[in-house]
């Protein structure tokens, strides 16, 4: 691929963001970022991967946490910074790939080939879906949509200057429900080639 191509999904829970985004790098032969980088920055720093795992995309606890100039003692705030340093030093090398999550939106904001896309979806629909995936009934699919959206807002909102599903900070937003997950796909990936081309 000649030019780079930096794209970015986020997504509500349920959505089936991660998918699509997977259907993406995929059909474009591009690396896929998520939270399987976390596997190359243990390594890298020479760190056990569930020491990271546990402080993913986690807000800080305010409480608990202090920061001081750039420096902060929160575990959330750290591994956030190393996946942020990860996906720059990736996106400043001339790579191409795509991103789930991780702000990366805000992060890789100066970047030419950067493509920001968030996913939503009906709330039947993405509580179908985590019903029958994690074998949950009605009220117990609704209220971990209802957490893990809670969770990533807070992170997000964190890290951005601008508030999480903000149609005006993406440049497509678009309801998996409405055609489901591979023709969403698909028309993302329309757009990706115009956009590209």
């Amino acid at each position: 691929m000649e030019k780079q191509i930096l794209i970015t999904v986020s997504r509500e829970y349920g959505s089936g963001g991660h998918v699509i985004a997977e259907k993406i790098a995929k059909d474009f032969g591009l690396k896929l970022y998520d939270r399987s980088m976390l596997d190359e920055i243990a390594n890298e720093k020479n760190i056990h991967v569930d020491v990271l795992e546990e402080y993913d995309e986690k807000p800080r606890n305010k409480m608990l946490t202090r920061r001081v100039g750039v420096h902060s003692n929160s575990m959330e705030e750290i591994v956030a910074d190393m996946q942020f340093d990860f996906i720059r030093e990736k996106a400043e090398s001339g790579e191409s790939f795509v991103v789930v999550g991780r702000c990366a939106e805000t992060v890789l904001r100066r970047f030419d080939g950067l493509i920001n896309i968030f996913i939503t979806g009906d709330k039947a629909s993405k509580q179908k879906r985590i019903e029958e995936i994690y074998h949950l009934t009605k009220s117990e699919a609704a209220e971990k949509i209802k957490r893990h959206d809670k969770k990533r807002k807070r992170y997000h909102d964190r890290h951005s200057d601008f508030k999480w599903g903000d149609s005006r900070h993406y440049d497509l937003c678009i309801n998996s429900s409405k055609l489901g997950l591979e023709k969403t796909g698909d028309i993302l990936e329309e757009y990706i080639k115009a956009r590209i081309n």
